[in-house]
Order: C-alpha cells, then sequence, then structure tokens
C-alpha cells in the first residue's frame, strides 16, 4: 500500500498510512516511502524518512545513496558531501551497479562505466551506434540523473555507460533476431536508463526488450 500510494504521488498520504499502522514499521516499509520520495524528489519528507530509517538500519548504503542522490539532483553538494561523510563514518558502503541478462542458458554480468569484459570494444561501439539511433528517435540524455558535481558532458558520458544500457548492446551484439532480451539489474533502475529502453522499445524493430 505504501509503494502504490508513494508512485501515484501520494506521498503524505503513504506516510500517514504508515503512521497509523498497528505494528512498528519496518525498514522496508519506511524505505518504500524513501524510494518515493526520491522519485518525485521530495526532499522535506525524503530527508525525514531517511533519518528515520538511519536510527533503524544504519549501515544500509542504499538508503543513504537515496537521500544523497536527492539532495544532488537538487544541487545541494554540501549536504551530499555530509551524507557521504557520515556512511563512511557508519561502515556503509555502496554496491556497485551491475545489470544479468541471460544468453544461450549462460548468465552475463556487465557493471557499469567497466571496460574489463572481454567485448568492451565492440559492447560501447554498439551502444554508441544505438545512442545514436535512439536520439534521432526522441531520446534525449537526462544529465540530472548522474549524482556528481561535474560538467553535463561528462554527465552524459557517464550515463552512456550504465549497466543496463550495455547489458543491452550486448544482447543486440550476441542473440540471435528474434532474441527477447531481458535485463535484471540489482538496484534500481535511473530514470534516464527507464525512458532509453523504452524508447528502443519503441524504435527498435530488430528485437524486443523487457527490462524488470
Amino acid at each position: 500500500m505504501v509503494y502504490l500510494l508513494g508512485r501515484a504521488g501520494h506521498l503524505q498520504e503513504a506516510y500517514n498510512f504508515i503512521k497509523s499502522m498497528p505494528i512498528e514499521p519496518d525498514p522496508g516499509i519506511w524505505g518504500a516511502l524513501l524510494g518515493a520520495c526520491a522519485v518525485l524528489r521530495n526532499i522535506k519528507l525524503g530527508h525525514h524518512v531517511a533519518d528515520l530509517l538511519f536510527e533503524l538500519a544504519p549501515e544500509t548504503a542504499s538508503y543513504h545513496v537515496l537521500l544523497s542522490n536527492m539532495f544532488a539532483a537538487a544541487g545541494r553538494w554540501r549536504c551530499v558531501e555530509k551524507v557521504r561523510q557520515r556512511m563512511k563514518k557508519k561502515g556503509a558502503r555502496k554496491v556497485a551497479a551491475y545489470s544479468l541478462v541471460e544468453l544461450n542458458g549462460e548468465i552475463h554480468v556487465l557493471y557499469g562505466g567497466d571496460n574489463s569484459h572481454p567485448q568492451s570494444a565492440s559492447i560501447l561501439a554498439k551502444l554508441e551506434d544505438l545512442l545514436k539511433q535512439m536520439k534521432s528517435k526522441g531520446y534525449i540524455p537526462e544529465p540530472d540523473y548522474v549524482f556528481h558535481d561535474v560538467e553535463d558532458e561528462e554527465k552524459e558520458s557517464t550515463l552512456s555507460t550504465h549497466s543496463e544500457k550495455l547489458a543491452v548492446a550486448f544482447s543486440l551484439i550476441n542473440g540471435s533476431p528474434k532474441f527477447l532480451i531481458r535485463v535484471l539489474k540489482n538496484l534500481r533502475i535511473c530514470g534516464d536508463c527507464s525512458y532509453f529502453l523504452q524508447t528502443c522499445f519503441q524504435n527498435y524493430n530488430e528485437r524486443e526488450h523487457h527490462e524488470r
């Protein structure tokens, strides 16, 4: 219920629902609300919920990352640094983002920004071509989803090597013409990659793709 209310934009209603629960809400429940706050960029409520989560699960890095990302999206870099310092103090370590794809019964793992894959050169070349195609179809990179204080050009470069994009390019290189692409990511997919995959789905006729 909290997830549904949050995703529908009813953040205060979701918060009130949690507070009225007859049982003590666990980190998973508060985490669902924090995730919705991050999507809708409600920093005030998100900060409050994050503080509750830091008490309940101080070593869970994902909650720190969500709050940090909200501050970064708003350009509040001093707050970002404070959250990162708090993570370090609590021993919370950020999990590296990766995507999984299955090909011929074998699971392949692709990490964001990683050039160590044996097919890295081919994957990046295919992805560059795919990005050009999708831009011609209306896809516009969204640099706000890079939560670092760098120039937009560098943000776009970072976005282009997110693991789910690499996974799609890898699948297009190695899969058969009718191969159904399924990408499974260990972390929440960013808005830019979701937009990119939707554009692929709508315009790339050689394959179908499915994101989870």
